[in-house]
């Protein structure tokens, strides 16, 4: 086991401080930056490489982050060259017939997401579902804030945390934990489910109040207008229709082509690679409905589009990557780049460093080995990623069950639900879930406190049902 240094101890305290100051509804972004500064001061020795390691980590955070920040600005690309048309409108009025008003519609969002998710993960799942249905919800009266918390819990927690379809979750946590994957694969599907329906459940109680009858001035106070345009009254432009139905249309069949990846023999498209399918056809649609309002123009809007979409990404999205940047510094491979290092295998690695120590601290009881794997589980989800602490939590799982008499394939289901609820994106603001905020175009910062209370009670509940019956 690594000896902790005195770095070791300044990022448990940076750690402690930026969540003590989220508890707090405070701006973690300078919290962030000084304790960046102060553990790179602190590892290297010298206060000129601290310096030096305050920046890296914002410059490293960025690149990690940038795919996020460009599928953003490529969705809403489209989206601004579409409402230049007014095929908006006439794209989302089908689903009106089913998500007729708020209530219906945070349900049918999350499932709609939950399906996607499941097959795909939500990295593309999130683009497919903002592009489409948001405005959808937000017209049928669903607050913004509510859209990013159903899509939030349903796919970047529920679906993400089983990866029952994929399988790569509970692969790393099984193959570590010394078990067979569909074991742990079985029950954390379980777990995701109880912790989902639970988040959900709460969270829609939180938020029912709040929904407003259904009208279009939700619509366009969402895109940025006090009133209803008066240019969605008159008379529509002449590829308003074609494009309503050419746009759903192409995403219907990338779903298709990434559907037959996944069960054919060939390689599938989850997470990047799916987004990038989706967003290169994004970008070939935003300049076709350009050329479609104004061939001659086209070329400046195409690029006023792009730009106007990097604006809002940046501008919404930007201070995430400070705070990611500090939670960085916790993961090997990543502090590695920060730091300067040729050699990754002797980067720091702040964060799990610190689990190991801790995890003799775990008394050799059953319910202190369930909840102990999931604190684990949700600390090493702290690096923004999710999937980085399986083998840990896996590990701990095989070498506790024996101990404590349970079964290690729950432990380790247990661990997968913590770090994954929270790394994957629902509990912590420089994950992926910076996407649905940018989508629901909301805070990231409210949307993450909207999901903690729901998320954390649905995780102790999957938690002590697991740990009783499974």
């Amino acid at each position: 086991m690594t000896d902790l240094t005195m770095a070791h101890w300044m990022y448990l305290a940076g750690t402690l401080l930026i969540i003590l100051t989220m508890l707090f509804r405070q701006n973690v972004l300078v919290p962030s930056l000084l304790m960046t500064f102060l553990v790179g001061w602190m590892y290297t020795g010298t206060l000129v490489e601290g310096l030096q390691a305050t920046f890296s980590a914002s410059l490293t955070a960025a690149s990690e982050l940038f795919n996020i920040f460009l599928i953003i600005t490529v969705m809403t690309a489209l989206l601004q060259s579409l409402k230049a048309l007014q095929a908006d409108e006439r794209m989302i009025r089908p689903f009106g017939y089913i998500m007729t008003n708020g209530h219906t519609s945070f349900w049918v969002l999350a499932f709609i997401t939950y399906c996607i998710s499941l097959f795909f993960w939500p990295t593309p799942a999130v683009p497919l579902v903002g592009a489409i249905l948001l405005p959808v919800a937000i017209k049928a009266g669903l607050p913004p804030l509510a859209t990013g918390v159903a899509m939030a819990i349903a796919g970047q927690g529920m679906a993400l945390s089983s990866d029952y379809i994929i399988k790569i979750a509970p692969m790393l946590s099984a193959t570590a934990a010394g078990v067979d994957t569909a074991e742990v694969a079985d029950k954390a599907l379980i777990l995701s489910l109880i912790t989902g329906i639970t988040a959900l459940l709460l969270a829609y109680f939180r938020i029912r109040k709040k929904i407003s009858s259904p009208s279009i001035v939700h619509l366009e106070r969402w895109n940025g207008n006090d009133a209803p345009s008066e240019a969605h009254s008159g008379k529509k432009p002449r590829f308003s229709i074609l494009f309503a139905i050419l746009v759903p249309a192409a995403f219907l069949v990338v779903v298709i082509y990434m559907a037959y990846t996944a069960f054919s023999n060939t390689a599938s498209l989850e997470g990047g690679a799916g987004a990038a399918l989706i967003g290169g056809t994004a970008i070939l649609l935003m300049i076709a409905a350009a050329i479609a309002y104004s061939w001659k123009q086209s070329l400046h809007n195409v690029s006023d589009h792009l730009v106007d979409g990097f604006t809002f990404a940046f501008r919404a999205m930007g201070p995430v990557i400070p705070i990611a940047g500090f939670f960085f510094l916790g993961s090997g491979e990543i502090s590695a780049r920060i730091f300067g290092l040729e050699d990754a295998a002797g980067a720091p690695s702040f964060l799990f460093d610190l689990v190991e120590a801790g995890q003799n601290y775990i008394p050799e009881n059953p319910i202190f080995a369930g909840f102990g794997l999931l604190i684990v589980g949700m600390v090493t989800g702290l690096d923004g990623s999710g999937f980085s602490g399986l083998p840990l939590v896996g590990a701990l799982s095989g070498a506790l069950a024996p101990a404590v008499g349970m079964d290690a394939s729950t432990l380790a289901a247990i661990g997968q639900m913590g770090a994954v609820w929270v790394g994957g994106g629902t509990l912590i603001a420089w994950s992926s879930i910076v996407a649905i905020a940018g989508f629901a175009r909301v805070p990231v910062m409210e949307l993450v406190r909207q999901c903690f209370i729901p998320v954390v009670i649905g995780l102790l509940l999957s938690t002590t049902i697991g740990i009783w019956l499974l």
